[in-house]
Order: structure tokens, then sequence, then C-alpha cells
């Protein structure tokens, strides 16, 4: 089920038997010369998407712009201060759960929004402590990446050139569902060096093409069906946990 594309009453009769609500969440940034610029939050969009189409899931419209400062010096990124960001993600939580949601689950795409994304958490949960009062929901945050099996599954599809950014599993699951955007460049090196990440003229001067250790033309669509696959039912367990 997805919440955008419901009405209020569905919404308040799905609260009536879940008050779960999954989040999609990622940044729309540079992912080397092949990768669309969407690819951290179009991957958990679809992992989310997938899961809701025969499971009782709820599904929030996709966060879709993050904390992507350092890739700035690539055109087409698009970020947000880690203050703004931290902001936003309060208000999104408060408002859902003034719904009545009492279990608030953000499935992330991009790992340099994770500093942030539990920045953010740890002011929600202060607040509430400062005040002496519960805070009467729970925030979860899962990068897709680490969902049961994919870990291993991505190992063993890439077990060279898999790196850290623009990496093929990432670029596969994009190729999965958008067959008609997949791109084609030149990579060179074919696998790409690694090193830190600071502010966007740095990493651009380290970086020149975006990738970070990585070689995104091993990505193929069937390695992108067979990763959806594990993470839909990696997310479906995840679900069903303890928090």
């Amino acid at each position: 089920m997805l919440l955008h594309m419901s009405t209020w009453p569905e919404i308040a009769a799905f609260l009536e038997r879940s008050q779960t609500v999954v989040i999609p969440i990622g940044s729309n940034e540079q992912h080397g010369p092949t990768g669309l610029l969407g690819t951290d939050w179009l991957c958990p969009e679809i992992i989310a998407h997938e899961a809701q189409r025969d499971r009782d899931i709820l599904v929030a419209p996709t966060f879709n712009i993050g904390m992507a400062q350092h890739h700035l010096a690539f055109p087409g990124t698009i970020s947000l201060r880690p203050s703004t960001f931290m902001a936003a993600i309060a208000d999104w939580a408060r408002s859902l759960a003034a719904h009545g949601f009492t279990r608030l689950y953000f499935l992330n795409g991009h790992g340099g929004n994770v500093p942030t994304i539990e920045a953010a958490f740890s002011e929600i949960y202060a607040e509430a402590s400062f005040a002496r009062r519960s805070l009467g929901y729970t925030l979860r945050l899962r990068n897709w990446w680490d969902l049961p099996g994919i870990a291993r599954l991505a190992e063993r599809q890439f077990p060279k050139g898999h790196g850290s950014h623009a990496t093929p599993s990432e670029i596969a699951i994009t190729q999965w569902r958008y067959p008609d955007q997949i791109k084609q460049a030149a990579c060179e090196p074919e696998i790409a060096s690694s090193g830190p990440v600071r502010e966007a003229a740095d990493f651009r001067q380290r970086h020149p093409d975006g990738r970070m250790g990585s070689n995104p033309l091993l990505a193929t669509p069937e390695a992108g069906g067979e990763l959806v696959a594990t993470a839909v039912s990696g997310l479906a367990e995840d679900l069903l946990a303890g928090w």
C-alpha cells in the first residue's frame, strides 16, 4: 500500500490493523559515469514498493534528497545541509506519529545519510527525555544493503570491484527496474581508487569520475533482480522483528 496513492480514510483503516510505516530515504547525487543520479533513493524505493505488492505494508513517499555535499562538484547533485536534513526528518516523523504511527522504519540508500539520520533520531529522543515524557513512537534506520542476505549475495555476484560508491549492486537494481535507462560509458581504471570523504572539491580531485573502489560495468539487470528479491524478503523479515 502506497501512502501517496491512498485516501485519508484508507490510511485511517490501515492504522486500525498496523502502526508501522516504511519510509524510503536516499539522495540525489552522482553515481559515476553510468549510474543514475537518483540511484540512492531509487534503490530503497524499488525494494519497498516491491515488498508492498503482495504484503500488508504501508510505504510513505520517498525522501529523495539527503546529505550529499561531498558530491556537489558533479552536475545534478542536490544536497541538504545536515541541519536542514535533520529538521526535515524530525518533521516527517512528527507528522506520521501525530496520526498514530508508532513504528517508523527508514529504509536508507545512501551511506552519507547515516550520521545525520542517527543524529536526527538522537535529537528527537532527547527532546522527549528532557521533557520527561514518553516519545510514543520508535524510529528505526536500516540500509538496504544491510538487510538479511544482501551482503553475502553481493559478495558472490561481485567478488572484485564492488567498492563503496557507484557500486555494481546498486546500479544493477536500477537496471532491473528501469532497463530502458541502462547507461554505457568507459571506466578507467577498471576499478576506481578509494579514499576519504571530505568537501566536494577534494572528492572531485580524488575521484574524477565519481566512483569509489568500484567497477559499475559489472552490473546486470539479472543481478539486480536477484538483489531485489533478497532485499524484499529481508525487509519483510525485519519489519516483523522486535524493535
